[in-house]
């Protein structure tokens, strides 16, 4: 089959847990075609050249959605424009966006308030308007500066001093409906690429479109259903919506920007999941975010990220390295709660003075320098340096290390360094630093934040977040009990082979995606013709003159020719006669 795989910011350029699955997807499934759609979300992801994509795989676009739009994009635009008078194009630009806009600053539902009458859903209203302008940017092009104008900015204005209009949007001062039309021309900027017409290397010539995540990166896929009825399926191991929240709780934007923003993703993400043709969450803590957006729970199916297990197969086969020794591997940032283990390890030095903690970075990953600067001041204040005489130099038992570090080069030996994994998070999506203590056979102490409990099941001790004392004394428990300890890591290396591989994983994606093509809708035999189900032979797809005579014919069986009663009896007949001589 030819894969469109869709992805944002990551794939194939940036590095990290999302173009490590790509990839790994990619080379898994070498029985299909991949064409790479990229959109890109900063300047340095286009710097060079992207690393080298194997045999049945190519780059088939890239975009970025930062920035002012391409030119060469902007030149296949302006080559689209004169089709539509310039009055004729703002009409429909006011009716759509205005459609856009409605949806966004609508805050009562419908029939709820007095006089509503018949009233098109938020839902159908966000659609619409979202299709529209889709129609409008491949009929012409301009839509990009449409959405930078000042008749986007009235019509956005107009909306929010609607009776129905959100009321932190009401009342929006001009300068955040300009950073909010700003934000709207980016994130609907992959409405007007020239991937969906007759240029080479278009989305026309897929058999499924594979989103990488929600968001933006759906976005080409929506389209490509829509225009030529391709199946899109759309995978996030990280709800689009729940990074948009947590990015902007910090972001330094006033109340309107921040709730049309986010009625914008809103609107997206519950589009994406009802035009899916299924979705793939990577655990149960993104499918309840999306059955909360309005996906439907019979097309949802979990498929677990899958990981290298044999690169932490030699540490699952050793024993404890150092029996009393806690070990936390991560991003340095607020939600891990380095300050509520630190008050933990406290607890738990004075019941087992020789517990040590080593806190390892993981590269590549968010960094946050003056989080990790005030642990290592929290640290030294609960912590003084120790020595065992006046002559010994003071050790302090909390260290603070990174992967790459000649005591840790790489993550199996940071797993490999202590006998307990503890994860104090108390914001979480899908744990991977657990399923990596997992597959090396190392027991674990979490807290109860995100998709834990799904992913340790019973062979870990969980507690609840932001209370040291809990932690403090599931820590003390299995320092205390070596036993306990190996069974608990014996069967969490186990759960995580059966349930956390990258085998699982690509198996799962290769039953999906033939699922998925097999109840897609044929392909229109002609141009005005009405789709047909294997209306070309295969060998129509195999490049060679040999096979040039066999394209756009159509069998008789296929190409719906009412026959006769004899006529159908007689060819019923020959088939049988034709199979016997074959044989003879």
């Amino acid at each position: 089959m030819r894969i469109a795989l869709l992805t944002e910011g990551g794939y194939p350029y940036a590095t990290g847990a999302p173009h490590a699955w790509c990839d790994r997807l990619v080379r898994g499934l070498t029985g299909h075609d991949f064409a790479v759609y990229a959109l890109t979300t900063h300047p340095r992801q286009e710097t060079g050249h992207p690393p080298a994509l194997p045999a049945h795989a190519r780059l088939a676009h890239t975009a970025p959605l930062w920035g002012a739009f391409p030119e060469a994009h902007r030149r296949a635009a302006e080559e689209r424009r004169g089709r539509l008078c310039k009055r004729r194009e703002r009409r429909l630009f006011a009716e759509h966006f205005g459609a856009l806009a409605a949806a966004l600053t609508w805050d009562r539902p419908p029939g709820t308030g007095p006089g509503d009458g018949p009233m098109i859903d938020k839902a159908d209203r966000f659609a619409a308007g979202l299709y529209g302008l889709a129609d409008l940017a491949r009929s012409h092009g301009r839509l990009p500066r449409l959405l930078r104008s000042e008749d986007a900015v009235r019509i956005l204005q107009a909306a929010c001093r609607g009776p129905r209009a959100l009321p932190a949007a009401h009342g929006a001062p001009l300068r955040d409906l300009l950073t909010v039309t700003e934000h709207l021309e980016r994130a609907l900027r992959p409405l007007s690429l020239d991937w969906y017409g007759p240029a080479p290397g278009g989305l026309d010539g897929a058999d499924l479109c594979h989103a990488a995540s929600g968001g933006a990166a759906a976005l080409p896929g929506l389209l490509a259903k829509r225009f030529f009825g391709t199946p899109l399926l759309v995978t996030e191991y990280g709800v689009r919506l729940r990074e948009h929240y947590l990015a902007r709780a910090t972001a330094p934007l006033t109340a309107p920007v921040r709730a049309l923003l986010a009625a914008f993703q809103r609107a997206l993400a519950a589009e994406i999941y009802a035009q899916a043709a299924l979705i793939t969450p990577g655990n149960t803590h993104a499918r309840r975010w999306q059955l909360r957006c309005g996906a439907d729970p019979a097309r949802l199916r979990t498929v677990y990220d899958g990981m290298d297990a044999t690169a932490f197969a030699a540490v699952g086969d050793t024993a404890d390295r150092d029996s009393k020794t806690l070990v936390w591997v991560g991003a340095l940032t607020p939600d891990k709660d380095i300050v509520g283990l630190l008050h933990a390890f406290a607890d738990i030095r004075r019941a087992e003075p020789e517990a040590a903690l080593r806190i390892i970075g993981t590269t590549g990953g968010p960094r946050s320098p003056g989080y990790r600067a005030q642990c290592q001041a929290l640290a030294a204040q609960l912590f003084p340096d120790e020595a065992a005489d006046d002559r010994t130099a003071g050790e302090n038992p909390v260290s603070f290390e990174e992967i790459g570090e000649p005591d840790v080069p790489t993550l199996a030996d940071a797993y490999a360094a202590g006998a307990v994994l503890v994860l104090s998070s108390v914001v979480e999506g899908f744990p991977r630093s657990l399923v990596e203590a997992m597959l090396s056979g190392r027991a674990t102490v979490s807290t109860d934040a995100g998709a834990v409990c799904e992913v340790i099941g019973g062979t870990g001790l969980v507690v609840p977040p932001r209370n040291p004392r809990a932690l403090a004394e599931a820590c003390r428990a299995l320092l205390a009990d070596p036993g306990r300890r190996a069974r608990l890591g014996a069967a969490a290396r186990a759960r995580a082979l059966e349930l956390f591989t990258v085998e699982q994983n690509i198996a799962a994606f290769r039953g999906i995606y033939l699922e998925l093509i097999s109840h897609a809708p044929g392909r229109p035999a002609a141009a005005e013709g009405a789709p047909r189900p294997f209306d070309s032979p295969a060998e129509s797809h195999v490049p060679g003159r040999w096979a040039a005579a066999t394209v756009g014919h159509t069998p008789s069986w296929a190409a719906g020719e009412e026959r006769t009663d004899d006529e159908a009896m007689a060819g019923a007949a020959a088939a049988p006669a034709a199979g016997r001589g074959e044989g003879s």
